[in-house]
């Protein structure tokens, strides 16, 4: 387990492995996977944690800021939200029409129906449209609901996250690998 992580509890790492085993076909990123962390060298620097505090926007573009605003947000139960945004991406970008209908079918009984077992936050209206959008599946059918999801993180979860241990933490971790990184430098000097 990687050294940032280590603070986090057993539980939400196994629900990231969980999620990611669910969701392993909705991820179109080759480089989203748990194993980024194990490499030591591989750590986001002092300066990538400082430009996650910039906007949502760059948070999500950062491979190891996607990665640790996914484990806050498994850490607060409500890791679908995260979910449901990148399977919309994932179906979004689907080249086939012939492929939407069972990738719409799939994400709506995943994070919209009555019975979704990991069920979005999104009001009834929202829900209606885009259930009617399942009649005839077009790349834009979750659009609505993944710009609800979309502003409820950018709004709710990505303040919290900023005011997190888990992002304290990653901050705290940049830091001492920038000073470890600056010692032997300084000591060629002396």
């Amino acid at each position: 387990m990687c050294k940032e992580l280590a603070s986090l509890p057993a539980c939400c790492l196994e629900r990231v492995k969980e999620l990611k085993a669910k969701l392993g076909s909705f991820w179109q990123k080759p480089n989203w996977n748990l194993s980024c962390c194990k490499i030591e060298k591989n750590k986001p620097t002092l300066e990538e944690c400082f430009m996650w505090k910039e906007s949502f926007e760059k948070l999500l573009s950062s491979k190891y800021g996607l990665y640790a605003f996914t484990a806050f947000l498994v850490s607060e139960f409500s890791e679908e939200n995260i979910a449901f945004y990148f399977a919309c991406e994932d179906y979004r970008s689907t080249k086939s029409s012939d492929k939407l209908p069972s990738k719409a079918q799939k994400i709506y009984d995943e994070f919209i129906g009555s019975d979704a077992p990991r069920e979005i936050n999104i009001d009834h209206e929202t829900r209606d449209i885009t259930k009617a959008n399942m009649l005839a599946p077009s790349p834009s059918s979750f659009d609505m609901a993944q710009q609800k999801i979309y502003m409820l993180m950018a709004k709710d979860c990505y303040p919290r996250f900023l005011r997190s241990s888990t992002y304290r933490d990653q901050v705290h971790l940049a830091k001492l690998s920038s000073k470890a990184a600056k010692q032997p430098q300084q000591e060629k000097k002396v």
